[in-house]
C-alpha cells in the first residue's frame, strides 16, 4: 500500500499522547508507571478468557472490562465512541488497524517495553498492518486462517472447496460472517474458478472484479440461513441445527467440539483469507500503564500458548510452541506454531481495501464501496 511520508509524519505527531514515564523529548514512554486500576478493552470473542485474565488482574491490580465486537467495522466504531476515550485498547485485525492509524484513533507504542516482542516471528515484528516507517502502532498477537466448518454427521461427502457455500444443496443451512470483508472471500474463490477476471489480490479489485465478487454473493444470499455477527451466534446455529456448513474461525470449531457437536473444519483447496491481530493503544487511553502491562502479559509464551489453544490460532511468540505441546499434546503442529514463512504467506490476511491497486493504477474499489455493496446486498 502506498503511503506518503508527509501523511505518516502528521499521524505520528498527532498520536503522541503523554503517559507515565515519558522521557524528555521522546514521544514514547521509557518505562511503565503504576497501574491505574482498570483496563477497558474491545476484543474478539475468546480473546479475554478467565484463564489468563484473572491471573493478570491479580498480578497487576488492573481490572479488565471487555467488550466483544463482531466485526472490524464494529471495532473501529467502538474505538471512536466517546471521543475515543471510552476504551483503552483494541485487538484489531488487518482490515481495521490501518483505518485506526490513519484515523488518529491509536497511538504509537514502545515495543522495547514488551519483553516477549524479541521472540516474535520476524513477519510479525514490523508487519505493514501495524508498523509505518518503523513506527509501531501496537503489538502483534496471534494469526490464523478463516476456515470452512461443517457438521460431519450431516455433510457428506466432506467438502473440499468453498463451492459448498454457494451450493443449493445446502440452501437454508449455510452461515457466513456479517462483514463486508466477505467480498474478499468471494474474490479468493474466483481467483481459482474464473481466471478471466485476472484477480491477483482479493483485496485489490477493479470495478469488473468487484462486481463479479458481489454478484457471487448475491447468488449466495438466498442460500444463507443467517449472517453471523458474533462467534457465539454461529455456535448457536450449529448447536441447534440451524446451520450445517459455513465460514468460520477455529474458535467456533473448538467450542462446538467441546460441546459434543460433530463438526470439523478445513482450509479448502482455493486457499483462505485470514487474520493477523494487533493489540493497539487508544490515542486517548485513560489507563496507559495497565495497557502496557497487558501487552507484556499477552506476549508471554504461556499466555500466547493458552490463547492459541483456546481459540485455535497461531501465536506470534515462538517460545509458546513447546508450552502449547505441554498444555495439549500435538497442538503446536496442529496450529502451525513455528510454521515456515511459506505457510504464513499462503494466507491472504485481511487488509483495508484502498483505491490504489498497487500496480500504478488507482481504480480499485475502496473500503467505503465495499461497505456500501455489503449493505445493499443484505438489504
Amino acid at each position: 500500500m502506498t503511503r506518503t511520508k508527509i501523511l505518516v509524519a502528521a499521524i505520528a505527531a498527532a498520536l503522541c499522547v503523554p503517559a507515565a514515564g515519558i522521557s524528555a523529548g521522546s514521544a514514547l514512554p521509557s518505562k511503565i508507571g503504576k497501574g491505574e486500576g482498570q483496563l477497558n478493552l474491545v476484543a474478539w470473542e475468546g480473546y479475554t478468557q478467565p484463564q489468563w485474565v484473572k491471573p493478570f488482574e491479580k498480578a497487576t491490580g488492573c481490572k479488565v472490562n471487555a467488550k466483544y465486537a463482531g466485526s472490524s467495522d464494529e471495532m473501529v466504531t467502538l474505538m471512536r465512541q466517546g471521543g475515543g476515550s471510552q476504551y483503552d485498547m483494541v485487538s484489531a485485525s488487518g482490515d481495521a488497524s490501518l483505518r485506526l492509524i490513519y484515523g488518529k484513533d491509536v497511538q504509537p507504542v514502545n515495543v522495547n517495553l514488551v519483553p516477549g516482542y524479541k521472540d516474535f516471528i520476524p513477519a510479525l515484528k514490523s508487519p505493514p498492518h501495524n508498523t509505518i516507517d518503523g513506527q509501531h502502532y501496537g503489538i502483534s498477537l496471534q494469526w490464523g486462517p478463516n476456515t470452512l466448518i461443517y457438521n460431519a454427521a450431516k455433510v457428506k461427502p466432506a467438502p473440499t472447496s468453498w463451492a459448498s457455500l454457494y451450493s443449493a444443496k445446502f440452501k437454508g443451512k449455510i452461515t457466513v460472517p456479517d462483514n463486508p470483508i466477505q467480498i474478499a472471500d468471494a474474490a479468493l474463490y474466483l481467483i481459482k474458478t474464473d481466471s478471466s477476471l485476472g484477480i491477483k489480490d482479493p483485496y485489490e479489485l477493479n470495478q469488473k472484479q468487484f462486481d463479479a465478487a458481489v454478484s457471487l454473493l448475491k447468488k449466495q444470499k438466498p442460500l444463507v440461513k443467517k449472517y453471523w455477527a458474533l462467534a457465539s451466534d454461529e455456535i448457536d446455529l450449529f448447536k441447534n441445527g440451524g446451520a450445517v456448513i459455513g465460514a468460520s474461525w477455529p474458535y467456533q470449531t473448538n467450542t462446538l467440539i467441546g460441546e459434543k457437536v460433530p463438526v470439523k473444519d478445513l482450509i479448502p483447496k482455493e486457499g483462505a483469507t485470514g487474520w493477523a491481530d494487533t493489540w493497539m493503544l487508544s490515542a486517548k487511553a485513560k489507563h496507559p500503564n495497565c495497557a502496557y502491562r497487558w501487552m507484556q502479559w499477552v506476549s508471554t509464551p504461556k499466555v500466547q500458548a493458552q490463547q492459541a489453544i483456546f481459540f485455535g490460532e497461531t501465536p506470534a511468540n515462538l517460545k509458546a510452541c513447546p508450552i502449547m505441546n505441554q498444555l495439549s499434546k500435538g497442538s503446536a503442529a496442529q496450529y502451525h506454531c513455528g510454521a515456515s514463512a511459506s505457510y504464513f504467506n499462503s494466507i491472504r490476511f485481511w487488509k483495508t481495501p484502498i483505491a490504489d491497486c498497487g500496480n500504478g493504477k488507482k481504480d480499485c474499489m475502496d473500503y467505503t464501496q465495499w461497505q456500501q455493496a455489503w449493505a445493499q446486498l443484505k438489504g
